[in-house]
């Protein structure tokens, strides 16, 4: 071959190199929903009345379960089967445990210091285990029980005389049970996690739990300026006036608390200890000396008491709310199911008896009330839609590349409803916790049952709740008879948000069904 030859092919290599070498294959990219708007995209969509999770479930069973929805400059990748699930928070986990930069995570979350807003890495960890040692430990949950149980006594007295009070010849009285959860719930997490009681009524604790409920509701509102950056400065809607607002309300209740264990630190040598609280692990303060001692404020950029209060603020907050909307939907199910509510009566008159409450060392025996709790947040999970995560990298999700900086919405929701996993989705039916579903659990390893999420994301306080809700729902059903005062089944129209409340009250006829003494009455 001569030299000519040679040199042309060479030439014609190095052009076929350069022109083909550097071209990327075309990516196999997730689908995307029709009906995308110049510059904001899907938004119009979620402004609809039909509560997200619902509607992003009817997209999928039109564009599969595994779709791309744009909102402004972002990309989101919606999955609703618990097999894209899976995959996202297992194999991908670490990629997507990022959250996305939001104007309410900056403004109300002092400035990403909350940790279940902040960005996945060393301090998410840090304080993440610090949680795990002072709250969330087998150890000291069991210190805290005895919280959990006196609360749940005092409100059940406080029912039975509220009946006593207001019973009439029907032998009946109307209680808000969405509220007396929410009083309850309220004061068994302040004590825990501030060593105080939280009495509604008083101006500045309502003020704060109004507070509480507007942060909760911006963390589940599509604000303008996240999707288009660039109208932050119009702040449209007035959200950021509203966040600023709230933010300061909040701060100067968590501020007082955070003063007062200040000064218990610095006069005892168990700063961790209320002294006031017959030796129960207060929180706040120590996680106020663990922070003083661990977390260094040039490591992380946050100080101390910011540090502190937004966690503080990621707890109470993800507690009360979740905590409420569970015993709410439960209840509400068994009213409208009262053969379940009967049976799961009977189990309770069978390893209980009707001579004494309920008691936590119980709670192993009434499989059919948990099998009712399973159902429940099948049916209504407290967080339909989980807290959007943000992939760090390119990632492969059921065989499509997904870019780096696209955010993760499971539809936990619309995998709860997925006819091939659960017969009749929408019909409550416990016993398939105990036939044909027995082995599947809430904590995370089930991806067909994820009311807490899962992955290195889940829910912190997973262990907490299952023992107060279970606590709770047994006594209240042990302890008294509940009947819908209209002649309707109980309106289950849920609301729009991050939390999955029920729309309306729960207003319900209650009556005692034990003998006075057990609910510690003297006669």
């Amino acid at each position: 071959m001569d030299l000519a030859l040679l040199f042309t092919i060479f030439i014609a290599s190095i052009l076929c190199f350069l022109i083909f070498g550097y071209v990327k294959p075309k990516r196999n990219v997730v689908p995307e929903a029709t009906g995308s708007w110049p510059i904001i995209g899907h938004l119009h969509l979620l402004a609809g009345s039909q509560v997200p999770h619902q509607l992003l479930g009817s997209m999928a069973d039109k564009f599969g379960s595994i779709f791309i929805i744009k909102l402004g400059v972002r990309r989101v990748l919606v999955v609703n089967s618990y097999e894209m699930a899976r995959e996202c928070l297992t194999t991908n986990d670490r990629v997507f445990a990022n959250r996305p930069k939001a104007l309410v995570s900056e403004l109300m979350g002092y400035n990403y210091a909350n940790f279940g807003l902040a960005p996945y890495g060393p301090y998410w960890r840090h304080i993440r285990k610090i949680i795990v040692l002072e709250l969330t430990s087998h150890h000291r949950r069991q210190m805290l029980a005895d919280i959990r149980v006196s609360e749940v006594k005092s409100s059940i007295i406080d029912m039975y005389n509220t009946w006593v009070r207001n019973k009439g010849s029907s032998e009946m009285v109307m209680v808000d049970m969405k509220k007396w959860f929410g009083n309850l719930i309220v004061n068994i997490v302040a004590r825990m996690m501030f060593g105080d009681y939280f009495s509604s009524g008083e101006q500045t604790n309502d003020q704060f739990l109004k507070a509480i409920r507007r942060f909760i509701d911006m963390l589940g509102v599509f604000v303008p300026s996240d999707v288009v950056p660039w109208l932050r400065w119009l702040d449209l809607g007035g959200y950021e006036k509203m966040m600023k607002k709230t933010a300061i309300e909040m701060d100067e209740v968590f501020n007082g608390w955070l003063e007062d264990h200040r000064k218990k630190i610095n006069s005892t040598s168990t700063p961790h200890v209320d002294d006031d609280s017959k030796e129960q692990p207060v929180f706040m303060a120590a996680l106020l000396s663990r922070v003083q001692e661990e977390v260094k404020e040039e490591l992380y950029g946050f100080n101390t008491d910011d540090i502190v209060k937004a966690t503080c603020l990621a707890i109470f907050s993800a507690a009360t709310d979740t905590t409420i909307v569970t015993l709410t939907w439960a209840l509400a199910l068994l009213i409208n199911n009262p053969l379940v509510l009967k049976r799961a009566q009977k189990e309770l008159e069978s390893h209980v008896g009707r001579e004494r409450k309920v008691e936590e060392s119980d709670m192993n025996n009434l499989v059919y009330l948990q099998a009712i709790i399973k159902e429940t947040m099948r049916l209504y999970p407290a967080a339909p839609l989980s807290v959007p995560h943000e992939s760090t990298e390119d990632c492969r999700v059921g065989g499509y590349t997904v870019p780096k900086g696209t955010q993760l919405w499971v539809n936990i929701w619309k995998i709860h409803h997925d006819p091939q996993i659960w017969p009749d989705p929408f019909e409550f039916q416990p016993d398939r916790f105990l036939t044909s579903h027995k082995e599947i659990d809430v904590k995370g390893r089930h991806f067909e049952l994820i009311p807490f999420g899962s992955g290195r994301r889940i829910c912190m306080g997973m262990s907490i709740a299952l023992e107060v809700v279970q606590l709770i729902l047994a006594n209240i059903i042990h302890g008294f008879e509940f009947q819908n005062p209209s002649n309707e089944p109980i309106d289950m129209t849920e609301s729009p948000g991050l939390v999955n409340h029920k729309a309306s009250p729960l207003e319900l006829l209650v009556a005692p069904r034990l003998a006075p003494d057990v609910y510690g009455i003297l006669t």
